[in-house]
């Protein structure tokens, strides 16, 4: 018997193997081989024939595109994306654009002086503010003032923020759990909340009205303490150091203690250990707080505002609110597009950051440890400096803020100067405000608008948040995906101020079918909205990722359509995340100034524009009195997200 393998010609593998008769003769097995090679050519052709059909019967990327846009047109998450990207491309992409176009535009008065039309394109407004003997006041001393109060704030924060991370993360200091949360309290507050306290102390005669404590006791602070460059470096950077405590602390706690030992028994000094193994750890966490600081202060506006403009000190924050109050329209949208750049620039750094961050990991497994250093007879001074931190940032301020709400005279302690009258009492020998905060018509309206703005706008950006959550992890259209998930994180680059610039630019003056919308409640809820979709989107989407198709799949099964889905299976399930993506921008907004500084006016005052429109007519025990009230509402609902949604600010802090 013999076997032969074939090859058919054109295929790499055999096609099979076959047995000869042992008694054929060689003429025979010839024939035999020759016949069976014309039957293999024979399937061989076929083969290639088939292969072509195959070919033939492929669907092109054009026939694939359709059919998946079918499938898509047949699932309502799709529509809902669709409407979802056109709506946030109105209210986001669309007056970051019109702003930007302001700056290349002629504006309207300024015809006759660039003899040319309304609308037309001119490099004018960029001479101005960028080469014109007045762009010095305009952009560039405000620039270098921003600079210069951000490096400081930055370093100040820095200096004081790694000390207590590491005193709260890795040392055995008293109330260690205590004070890694009394330490992040600072940032539950408005900023310039701090700021109005530091007038009520520092306050000298260069502005009028009642003097400060230091003044009131014969002691007259200086220009460059009570306003300016230094008392604005002071706050901020005590605002922002639980940034820096934050970060700093939640990566010393993940660093492994044995790093630090294995190098010492190495022979290795005390700055090596810091140097060579420490600090290329650390440095991500570091460079991530200078670099989100120094964002935030770029667009801060309430203690600038309140500090720098009595001795005309202006950062760009306050520089852009001058040009729009003095209807410099087409110099404010220069300003304000490099405040965005700015803030994209740094914001992108920053997540340039975060990548690089995964060069520098600890590997390590469960023999991983986090040791504790003792402090020994360092641990009762390093608990006062803790205490003294904690008391220069909360408890001074707000102790300061309430006491002058009390106090007929500044800085006299006797029992005859106390009263409850800028609370709550009536016929008070003032011209604007004759009751008591607590009875006056002006809070209660600036408190109903503030409830209905904040409240309506965070339930909308709440449920848009979920419903963009929903669209980006269930679409089968990827580049719809990538869309929202990007536009609703835009605004997080634009400061705040910048985006209010915006948003007047475009809705000052009627479009098309658009009736103009400034001096409206509309205007402000769109706003908001649009600001605060960056928290309420990314809730959404972290929810929805955790959420299987299975429950909503088995409810389809059984007849229920996508509202139906929606109301009776992913809101139940999700209501945490919708709660948070409520709450949050409530709590921001509540404290928010830069948004509304801009784009409010008088009949749709909210609390916090309400109170700087007192401290502009002097009126420092009333307007203490309402940042009173809203820090409270801002520091009573921070406790509350954090109860409703089970989490911590300060978790893994303190043990």
């Amino acid at each position: 018997m013999y076997q032969r393998q074939v090859v058919a010609p054109g295929l790499s593998f055999p096609v099979g193997i076959f047995e000869l008769p042992s008694g054929i003769g060689r003429r025979g097995r010839l024939r035999m081989l020759s016949s069976e090679g014309k039957s293999m050519a024979l399937v061989t052709e076929t083969a290639k024939a088939s292969a072509v059909s195959d070919d033939a019967l492929a669907p092109t990327a054009w026939q694939r595109w359709r059919y998946r846009m079918k499938v898509a047109s047949r699932e309502p998450t799709t529509l809902i994306g669709i409407l979802t990207a056109l709506l946030f491309t109105y209210i986001i992409v669309v007056p970051i654009i019109s702003i930007v176009l302001d700056a290349v535009q002629v504006q309207f008065g300024h015809e006759r002086r660039l003899g040319k039309d309304f609308g037309e394109l001119t490099l004018y407004y960029l001479d101005r503010a960028f080469l014109s003997p007045v762009s010095v006041d305009l952009f560039w001393r405000p620039l270098l003032n921003t600079l210069s109060v951000a490096l400081g704030a930055i370093s100040l924060s820095l200096m004081i923020g790694t000390v207590l991370a590491w005193l709260i993360s890795r040392t055995d200091m008293f109330g260690r759990r205590w004070f890694a949360t009394a330490l992040i309290v600072p940032y539950m507050l408005p900023a310039w909340t701090f700021a109005l306290a530091w007038t009520t102390l520092f306050k000298n005669r260069t502005v009028g009205g009642q003097p400060g404590w230091f003044e009131a006791m014969g002691l007259t602070p200086p220009d460059w303490v009570a306003y300016g460059r230094f008392p604005i470096i002071v706050i901020l950077a005590l605002h922002y150091t639980p940034f820096v405590i934050l970060l700093f602390g939640s990566a010393l706690r993940r660093f492994d203690s044995q790093l630090e030992d294995s190098a010492r028994i190495l022979g290795a000094k005390r700055y090596q250990v810091a140097m060579q193994i420490i600090l290329p750890l650390m440095r991500p966490a570091l460079l991530s707080s200078m670099v989100l600081i120094f964002a935030k202060c770029l667009g801060e506006f309430g203690v600038p505002y309140v500090l720098g403009l009595p001795v005309k000190f202006e950062v760009l924050s306050t520089s852009l609110f001058r040009s729009i109050a003095s209807r410099q329209t087409g110099v404010a949208g220069v300003v304000a597009a490099s405040i965005m750049l700015i803030g994209i620039i740094t914001l992108m750094i920053d997540a340039r950051l975060v990548r690089e961050a995964r060069r520098f990991v600890t590997v390590g497994s469960k023999g991983s440890m986090n040791r504790q250093s003792r402090l020994g007879k360092y641990r009762l001074p390093a608990t006062g400096f803790a205490a003294l931190i904690f008391f220069l940032s909360v408890g001074l301020p707000l102790l300061t803020l309430f006491l002058s709400t009390v106090m007929k005279l500044p800085a006299q302690f006797t029992l005859d100067n106390f009263t409850l009258d800028y609370w709550i009492g009536r016929d008070l020998h003032t011209v604007a405000l004759q009751t008591g905060v607590l009875l006056s018509p002006d809070l209660w309206a600036a408190a109903k608008n503030t409830l209905i703005i904040v409240g309506l706008a965070s339930l909308t950006s709440g449920i848009l948040g979920l419903l963009v959550g929903y669209v980006v992890i269930r679409t089968p259209v990827k580049a719809l995906s990538v869309y929202l998930r990007q536009v609703t994180f835009l605004p997080y680059l634009v400061p705040g101020i910048a985006f209010a610039a915006a948003y007047l630019s475009l809705f000052a003056v009627p479009r098309g079918p658009m009736p103009a919308l400034y001096g409206t409640v509309t205007i402000l809820v769109l706003a908001l909205i649009a600001d605060q979709m960056p928290y309420a989107s990314r809730a959404g989407i972290s929810a929805m990722t955790q959420l299987g198709k299975d429950p909503e799949e088995a409810a389809q099964i059984a007849g229920a359509g996508w509202f139906r889905r929606m109301i009776s299976i992913v809101i139940p399930i999700q209501k945490g995340s919708l709660v948070t993506g409520v709450l949050l921008p409530f709590i921001s907004g509540i404290k928010g100034l830069s948004l509304f500084v801009i784009l409010a006016v008088p009949s749709t005052d909210v609390l916090t524009t309400y109170s700087l429109r007192l401290v502009d007519y002097h009126y420092t025990q009333a307007a203490n009195a309402v940042v009173l009230i809203i820090a409270a509402i801002a520091y009573l609902g921070t406790l509350a997200a954090q109860k409703l949604t089970k989490t911590n600010l300060a978790e893994g802090l303190g043990s």
